[in-house]
């Protein structure tokens, strides 16, 4: 059983006049025709009594039509629920709980102004956690950095911004006028450890080729907390640079080498996405990163989109 073969039935059943009822349907009377006497088969008996000048119902007819209503009144009820929801399919978005929330913010009120239509759903996570959720299937995009991550053709990644890892320390420390701090001025000091360092285990490895060694003394998941600790002297940190607004903290370039964290947009190739990734895509290339629009962008409207999201961004 199809569903133009109820709808046409119910048009007859309706109209008790297979013209008028194959004008209704937008199809030609042997179509409807041929449609009703398929849908007869199927059911195994006669559903019209075709007469000159006459149509009507047989009983078999009159026992089916509430079912085949029902049936059809439900599959219109879920093609419109259906169509509610491609339109409002929630884009899970996770980012990087180290990245400035006004950056993020800006980013989300563009999306709000110009695609009013997409439905955010956020969730704020360490960049390795991030990165095995999206894998999972959790989330539909990501923005984060892992530096010193192994190539994975599984993932597609956009380029954002770059941005300079620096020692925050209090501003009477005795190199916050020295305008840089070499890796080795680290040697010895004491140390608050940031929980969702994206650096963590990475810069530890580059330290530990360098001679130096490091005491953590506090551990804290909130940059806030970390740089009111920094503020009292109790240790330095190592953050994002852009990060670092307190006034009683100085950030100092790392140097000897330097750090720098690659932060992009990323997905999984081949994965269908909901219709609003290639919105978020665009909004997210075309934004400027604390002053600086992605390297790749030629024009918003030409930014790349992860593989597999082109037809569910069309």
């Amino acid at each position: 059983m199809e569903m133009h073969q109820v709808r046409y039935f119910l048009a007859v059943a309706e109209e008790m006049n297979f013209t008028r009822a194959s004008e209704r349907c937008n199809v030609t009377q042997p179509s409807l025709s041929r449609a009703i006497k398929l849908l007869e088969e199927e059911l195994g008996g006669l559903l019209f009594h075709r007469e000159r000048d006459s149509t009507r119902l047989t009983d078999l007819g009159q026992m089916a039509r509430p079912h085949l209503q029902s049936v059809y009144e439900q599959s219109k009820l879920v093609k419109r629920l259906s169509k509610d929801f491609v339109e409002r399919w929630p884009l899970k978005l996770g980012i990087m709980s180290t990245i400035s929330p006004d950056e993020i913010i800006d980013l989300i009120a563009n999306m709000r102004t110009r695609h009013p239509e997409v439905e955010l759903k956020l969730c704020d996570a360490n960049a390795k956690d991030l990165r095995a959720r999206l894998l999972a299937g959790d989330l539909e995009v990501a923005i984060y950095a892992l530096p010193g991550r192994q190539p994975d053709e599984r993932i597609h990644s956009i380029p954002l911004f770059r941005e300079r890892m620096v020692l925050a320390v209090h501003r009477e420390h005795r190199l916050a006028k020295t305008g840089a701090f070499a890796v080795q001025e680290m040697n010895g000091e004491s140390y608050i450890h940031r929980v969702n360092c994206e650096f963590a285990g990475y810069a530890d490895a580059v330290l530990r080729e360098k001679g130096v060694a490091c005491k953590p003394v506090y551990w804290s998941e909130r940059d806030d907390w970390t740089l009111a600790m920094v503020a009292a002297g109790l240790g330095f940190a190592f953050m994002p640079a852009n990060a670092v607004k307190h006034s009683g903290v100085v950030g100092l370039p790392v140097v000897q080498p330097e750090f720098w964290r690659q932060v992009d947009l990323v997905s999984v190739r081949g994965r269908r996405y909901s219709p609003g990734v290639g919105s978020l895509v665009r909004e997210a290339m075309r934004k400027r990163w604390f002053g600086q629009r992605p390297e790749r962008v030629m024009d918003c409207e030409d930014a790349p989109l992860p593989a597999g999201g082109e037809e569910a961004a069309a």
